[in-house]
């Protein structure tokens, strides 16, 4: 078992830091920059041929979306987190455990999650305000990206297996997949078949499906070379494997779940504006997914890294890895604010060509620069965090960073000193450096040099 598993799995305790970060962290750029594109396609697509009601329509269904998606990104990144540390360790016979346990809690529990939606669909757009306008619309986005919810579920487990073993550069195969297909297929769905914000769901989700089948093939193929037969026996759920991924897994699910309702509560708070505000909403959330692109990229890329050097205790080499992330986030941040502030509207006229939405497009401008910069501390937070696999330390986070700093601060700027929308979108942003306040002050205790203790 050993000997097949150490075939796929990258030694990351080794050679040139920046190196070997960049090299893992690119192809996780791409891909969730394509990942990132065919979000944003739908989204410029439909406000291109349909308008602001259609804009809107995405925004909202695309937030329930991101919501539902929290167990998903807490659980497979818990997994990552375990499988590179086992890799760090040696253990491979934990590496085949935790992959069978993982596909069978996420995939069940994304049929469950799809299934509760569904049924909570109509008071779901009511809890939003969504707006008459674009309710229709909303409705058709939503529903459809609920079905296809077991496929978004199904790559991420397929990415953080293979990723927690070093190898960045299958994954962005699988998602390029996605993101082609939903480009060509958005396009011919809302402009030649007329097929509206349906036709761009539909695109979505045939992307993501095709997506998820292409990555199973590849994991059944070579499944002697990481140790996992495939066979029903190893799906079962081993009940010590299972207790560590809900150790590390429930704070990260909860972190995720967290940002995700604050930003459903913002959104429900800007569409009681009206549907003019509900699609900036929109591009905001659009633009703040590039930059969390880069973000998420170099946390996945450093966190495996940490976790590697963590389990061979390779301390130096973990100083290292959390400095290169923090340099380059912050040199990307600063190279983006510069394209908004001299290029604002370039940027907002690729979303949409409605005048009512250009001329208040304008106020999300400095909200969307200091998420740049929250978005680069971030990335060095959560490498240290995830990678040395502090589950309260997440919980912690989860707590301050998406319930009372992001809520608290958008209600203070919005309601009391009565900004309104700006307001909002300002306190959304300033939250995000909460995390690198939090993981500063747990790196200079030097606790995260101390071993996870393990639930027997």
């Amino acid at each position: 078992m050993a000997q097949n598993t150490t075939s796929m799995i990258r030694d990351l305790t080794r050679g040139p830091v920046v190196k070997q970060l960049l090299r893992f962290a690119f192809p996780l750029f791409v891909s969730n920059a394509l990942q990132a594109v065919y979000n944003l396609v739908d989204m410029i697509v439909v406000g291109n041929y349909i308008g602001k009601t259609g804009m809107s329509a995405v925004s909202i269904g695309g937030d329930v979306l991101h919501l539902l998606t929290f167990v998903a990104i807490g659980f497979s990144s818990a997994g990552q987190v375990i499988i590179a540390r086992a890799v760090g360790s040696g253990q491979h016979d934990e590496i085949r455990k935790t992959i069978g346990t993982m596909f069978s809690f996420l995939l069940t529990a994304s049929i469950v999650i799809a299934g509760i939606c569904f049924a909570l669909r109509e008071k779901l757009l009511d809890w939003l305000n969504t707006p008459g306008l674009s309710r229709a619309f909303a409705m058709d986005y939503m529903v459809t990206c609920i079905f296809g919810l077991v496929f978004i579920y199904g790559y991420n487990i397929v990415s953080a297996i293979l990723r927690g073993m070093g190898d960045s550069k299958r994954p962005f195969v699988f998602i390029a997949i996605a993101a082609v297909l939903n480009m060509v297929l958005d396009v011919l769905f809302v402009r030649f078949f007329k097929l509206e914000v349906f036709g761009a769901a539909l695109a979505t989700v045939i992307g993501q499906g095709t997506s998820f089948i292409v990555s199973i093939i590849y994991l059944y193929r070579n499944r002697e070379s990481f140790g996992f037969d495939f066979r029903p026996a190893s799906f079962r759920i081993e009940r010590k494997t299972f207790a560590r991924l809900l150790a590390l897994g429930i704070p990260m699910a909860i972190q995720s779940a967290a940002i995700n309702l604050s930003k459903i509560v913002l959104m429900a708070w800007i569409n009681a504006f009206d549907v003019t505000y509900s699609a900036l909403a929109g591009i905001f959330n659009k633009v703040n997914l590039m930059s969390g692109v880069i973000s998420q990229s170099f946390t996945t890329a450093g966190s495996t890294m940490v976790g590697q050097n963590l389990g061979a205790e390779e301390y130096k080499r973990v100083n290292q890895i959390l400095a290169t992330v923090l340099v380059i986030g912050i040199t990307l941040a600063t190279a983006a604010a510069a394209v908004m502030l001299i290029f604002p509207a370039a940027v907002y006229e690729i979303f949409t060509s409605d005048p009512d939405v250009l001329m208040y497009a304008g106020v999300l401008t400095i909200p969307i620069i200091l998420n740049f910069y929250g978005a680069a501390t971030r990335s060095t937070s959560f490498a240290l965090i995830n990678g040395s696999g502090r589950a309260k330390l997440n919980l912690t986070i989860a707590i301050i960073d998406g319930v009372i700093s992001r809520i608290g601060l958008a209600a203070l700027l919005g309601f009391v000193m009565k900004l309104d929308c700006f307001g909002f979108w300002l306190g959304d942003s300033l939250a995000g450096f909460v995390p690198f306040l939090v993981a500063g002050t747990f790196y200079l205790s030097g606790r995260w040099r101390k071993p996870v203790r393990k639930r027997t």
